[in-house]
C-alpha cells in the first residue's frame, strides 16, 4: 500500500510538472523567485501564484505522511529559507503506554498509521473505553480512551489519553487532576478537571495533537452535529464507545442566537475567500433544515471587523426573506470589499460580538436570558495584533451567564482551526469546556470543513424530515434523492415515466403512464442506483376521476385532469442520503419543512408561501442517467398565475387531437401551467419526463406542488436540452386541488408499513 501511494504520487508529478515543482518555462518568465531546488522528498508542491513574489508554496504529502516543512513564501526575490531539505516523513499516534492498571500490546517505541494497539486491565479493575485501537492517517486513534478504572469514588476515573501525563489518583468530590501532552504535542481541552457534585467531571477530555495532527470531516461532523440529530431522537454511537459529541440545542421554538466569524486574513487567496463564504451558506443551509428559525450575525475579520450582516438588522427582516438576504449580503460581499488585511484581530472580533450582544440585552433582557447563543469561528492563522482576546471572551462568558453555572449552557463557543498556522495553545481559552464535548476543531483546509457539513445530518435516520438534498452539486444522487424513474414493460412497445418517492413505500407519478391491463410485475422502479433492497412493486393505484377518454365529445382526443398514480411498493426503502421523500403540501412534514407552527398549519398557508407570486419559480427534471441515478438535466421553468396564466391556458388549444372553443374546458384549475418566452423562456418538458414532480425550493427543502402532465408540443425530437418557444405550453396537476389531496390523503395518510403522512 505504502508503495502504491508513493507511486501514484510520482506519476502525479510526472503529469503535472508545474504542481511537482519541476521548472516551467512559462514561470520562469513571470517569476521572481527561484525555481530550483524546491522539491520535497516523497511529495510535491503547489504555488499560489506561481514564482512571483508574495506567491506561497504549500508541500503536500500523500495519506499518512507529513511533510516537515509546510510552507515556503516567495519575498523579495527568495524563497524563505529551510535548513533541511524538505521530505515526507511517516505520521505517528501519540504514545498509547499511558494506560494505567493495565497493559498496553505490543510494545513500540512509535506508532505508525494502520498499527494497532489492544489493551487490557489488571485484575480488580473495570475495562471502559475502545479494546483495539488503531492509529489513524490524520495522527489520532480511532475510538476511545481505554481506562481501567476501580469506580470506588464519587466520580468515575478520568483515564489518561495517549501522549499525556496525568497528576492527581483521587476522584472524590472537589479533587483535582491536571494534564500535559509530551513534548513537541500540543493539549486541546481541559488542562485541569475538578470532580463534581454529580458524579461529572468538570471541563472536557484532553487531547494532545502534533503540529500534522487533524480532525477528520467525519469526528467534526459527528461531534458538532450529534445534537441536530439528537434533536430527532437519533443517536449515533460506535461500537465500545461511551462519549457522545457536542449538543447544539434547536428545539422547536427556541431562542437562537447564532454568530459566524472567518477569517479575512492576508493569508488567505481570494479562491479560499469564496470558499470561505460558501461554507458558511452551507453552515446555515444544514441549520435550516429544523424546525428552528436561528437568528445570525456574519462577520469577517482581518486587521477590522467586517460584519456583513448584523444581529439586529438580521431581525429586522422579514421572516420569509432571512436567509435570502443572509446569501445576498455574502455574496455582495467581495474580496476587494475587505480593505486593510495583513492582520489578525481576533480580539477586536469577540468585542464587536459582546458590543452586539449588549445591544440585544438593552432591547429585550428576558429574551437575551431564554436565548440560546452560538459563536463560530474560523480562522487559519493566530492573533497576531489587538492584544489577548481571551479577555474579551470572559465579558461574553459574564454577559450570557451572569456568574451562574446554570447557565453556562446558554453560551456555546466553537474554533474552527483551518491550515498548518493555528496556534492551537491558545484555543483553550476561546472556546467553551464541558464534559464529554467538544468545542475545538482541527481541519486542513476548509475542503474539509466544507465536508464536514455535507456530512452533518445523519440523513439515513431522519426519516421525518422530507424534501431533503444536497444542493450543491448535482452531479450526485444526494441532490435528487426522492427522483424516480419508473419503466413499464408492455409489448410492443412500454412506457417510460418520472416518479417521486413520496413516503417510504409510496411514488407519486401520473396515471397516464398506466395502461389497462399493467400489472406489477412488468413495472420497474428505478431509485437509488446501488439499492441493496429488490424494489418491487405491489400496485399502482389511478386517482378514481382520471378518464382519458371522459371529453372526447368536446373534441378533446385524451384529457389529463387528474391524471396522478400512486406506485405502492412491497416494502418500504430504507432512507439514505441519496433515498428520501420530497415533501407533500398540506401535511404536518411540510409544515415543519416551511417553519410554520402547528397553529399556522393550513393547506391555505402552505399555498401563500409556495404560490403567492404572479410568476412562481419552480422545476421538474429530465430522465436519469442510468450510470448515476441523477437527471440528466434540471428544467427551470415559471409557473404562470394572475395574469400570465390566461395566455398559457389558452395555448392549450393549439395541441393536436384538441379542438374546443373555451381553453379551460382542456385546461382546469386542477392544473398549473408553465412553458412560453413571456415574460422570460421557460425549459419545456420531453417524452419521458411526464409524472415527475414539479417542485419548489423552500427554505432549503423541496416541495413537490404537482406532477407533471401534458404539453401543447413535442419539441425535443432534435433538440434534448429545448427551451420554449412562444406556444410551447406545459400542464402540471395540482397537488393543491382538492380532489388531488384527497386521493392522496386516502392513501399516503392510512400507509400502515412504510411511513404515512399527516394531512391538515
Amino acid at each position: 500500500m505504502e508503495c502504491e501511494q508513493r507511486l501514484n504520487w510520482l506519476m502525479l508529478a510526472m503529469i503535472f510538472p508545474l504542481i511537482a515543482g519541476a521548472p516551467s518555462s512559462i514561470s520562469k518568465i513571470h517569476g521572481s523567485c527561484p525555481e530550483e531546488k524546491l522539491n520535497i522528498v516523497g511529495g510535491s508542491f503547489v504555488l499560489s501564484n506561481n514564482y512571483s513574489d508574495g506567491s506561497t508554496l504549500r508541500y503536500i504529502c500523500p495519506d499518512g505522511y507529513y511533510p516537515s516543512v509546510q510552507s515556503r513564501l516567495c519575498k523579495n526575490g527568495l524563497w524563505t529559507s529551510s535548513r533541511k531539505t524538505p521530505e515526507c516523513k511517516k505520521v505517528t499516534c501519540p504514545n498509547p503506554r499511558v494506560l494505567e492498571n493495565g497493559e498496553v500490546t505490543p510494545y513500540k517505541d512509535r506508532y505508525y498509521v494502520n498499527d494497532t494497539t489492544t489493551y487490557s486491565c489488571h485484575s480488580d479493575y473495570k475495562f471502559r473505553g475502545s479494546a483495539v485501537r488503531v492509529c489513524k492517517p490524520n495522527g489520532k486513534w480511532n475510538g476511545t480512551t481505554p481506562i481501567c478504572g476501580r469506580d470506588s469514588d464519587h466520580c468515575p476515573d478520568p483515564g489518561v489519553p495517549p501522549g499525556s501525563s496525568r497528576t492527581g489518583h483521587m476522584f472524590n468530590i472537589d479533587d483535582k487532576v491536571t494534564y500535559s501532552c509530551d513534548s513537541k504535542l500540543t493539549l486541546i481541552g481541559s488542562k485541569e478537571r475538578v470532580c463534581q457534585d454529580g458524579g461529572q467531571w468538570s471541563g472536557t477530555e484532553p487531547q494532545c495533537y502534533g503540529h500534522f495532527t487533524y480532525d477528520t470531516p467525519e469526528e467534526a461532523s459527528e461531534a458538532f452535529s450529534s445534537a441536530l440529530k439528537s434533536n430527532l431522537a437519533v443517536s449515533q454511537q460506535y461500537e465500545g464507545e461511551d462519549q457522545q459529541g457536542k449538543k447544539i440545542t434547536l428545539d422547536q421554538g427556541g431562542k437562537l442566537d447564532i454568530y459566524i466569524a472567518v477569517d479575512a486574513s492576508d493569508s488567505i487567496e481570494k479562491e479560499d475567500f469564496d470558499k470561505a463564504k460558501n461554507t458558511i451558506k452551507l453552515l446555515i443551509d444544514k441549520i435550516s433544515y429544523y424546525q428552528v428559525s436561528p437568528n445570525y450575525e456574519i462577520l469577517m475579520f482581518a486587521t477590522d471587523v467586517h460584519r456583513i450582516i448584523s444581529m439586529r438588522n438580521f431581525k429586522s427582516i422579514k421572516d420569509a426573506d432571512k436567509l435570502t438576504k443572509v446569501f445576498e449580503d455574502l455574496d455582495n460581499f467581495k474580496y476587494e470589499d475587505k480593505g486593510e488585511r495583513t492582520g489578525t484581530n481576533i480580539a477586536k472580533l469577540y468585542s464587536d460580538i459582546y458590543e452586539s450582544m449588549i445591544m440585544e440585552e438593552l432591547i429585550n433582557k428576558t429574551t437575551f436570558l431564554e436565548t440560546q447563543h452560538i459563536i463560530i469561528v474560523f480562522t487559519d492563522g493566530q492573533a497576531n495584533m489587538g492584544g489577548n482576546p481571551i479577555p474579551k471572551v470572559n465579558k461574553i462568558k459574564h454577559l450570557i451567564t451572569k456568574n451562574d453555572l446554570k447557565r453556562e449552557k446558554k453560551l456555546d463557543l466553537y474554533v474552527f482551526g483551518v491550515g498548518e498556522d493555528v496556534n492551537k495553545d491558545d484555543v483553550n481559552g476561546l472556546v467553551s469546556l464541558r464534559d464529554q464535548e467538544q468545542y475545538f476543531f482541527m481541519l486542513p483546509d476548509l475542503d474539509k470543513v466544507q465536508e464536514t457539513f455535507d456530512s452533518m445530518i445523519d440523513e439515513s435516520t431522519s426519516v421525518g424530515l422530507c424534501g431533503l438534498h444536497q444542493n450543491y452539486d448535482h452531479t450526485k444522487r444526494s441532490a435528487f434523492p426522492w427522483l424516480a424513474q419508473i419503466n413499464v414493460v408492455r409489448p410492443p412497445q412500454g412506457s417510460n415515466c418520472m416518479g417521486s418517492l413520496v413516503t417510504s413505500r409510496y411514488i407519486l407519478t401520473a396515471a397516464h403512464c398506466f395502461k389497462h391491463g399493467d400489472t406489477p410485475d412488468k413495472i420497474q422502479v428505478l431509485l437509488e442506483k446501488d439499492l441493496k433492497e429488490d424494489v418491487k412493486v405491489e400496485k399502482y393505484i389511478c386517482h378514481p376521476k382520471y378518464n382519458i377518454t371522459a371529453k372526447q365529445h368536446l373534441k378533446i382526443k385524451e384529457y389529463y385532469e387528474f391524471d396522478v398514480a400512486l406506485i405502492q411498493l412491497k416494502k418500504a426503502v430504507t432512507m439514505s442520503a441519496n433515498l428520501r421523500p420530497i415533501c407533500i403540501p398540506c401535511t404536518k412534514e411540510t409544515n415543519g419543512a416551511l417553519k410554520l407552527s402547528d397553529s399556522e398549519g393550513t393547506c391555505r398557508r402552505h399555498e401563500e408561501l409556495l404560490m403567492s407570486n404572479e410568476l412562481v419559480e419552480a422545476s421538474f427534471t429530465s430522465k436519469m442517467e442510468l450510470k448515476t441515478h441523477v437527471p440528466k438535466k434540471i428544467r427551470n421553468i415559471k409557473i404562470k398565475r394572475g395574469k400570465y396564466r390566461d395566455a398559457c391556458v389558452e395555448d392549450a388549444k393549439k395541441a393536436e387531437g384538441i379542438n374546443v372553443t373555451n381553453a379551460r374546458d382542456v385546461v382546469t384549475d386542477n392544473f398549473l401551467c408553465s412553458g412560453g418566452n413571456e415574460p422570460q423562456t421557460d425549459d419545456v418538458s420531453c417524452k419521458g419526463e411526464s409524472g415527475g414532480a414539479t417542485y419548489i425550493n423552500k427554505k432549503a427543502r423541496l416541495i413537490q406542488v404537482g406532477v407533471v402532465s401534458w404539453g401543447v408540443k413535442d419539441i425535443c425530437t432534435k433538440n434534448p436540452n429545448p427551451v420554449s418557444q412562444a406556444h410551447t405550453r406545459d400542464y402540471h396537476t395540482n397537488l393543491f386541488s382538492a380532489d388531488i389531496l384527497s386521493f392522496l390523503k386516502e392513501h399516503l395518510g392510512n400507509d400502515t408499513i412504510g411511513n404515512p403522512l399527516t394531512f391538515f
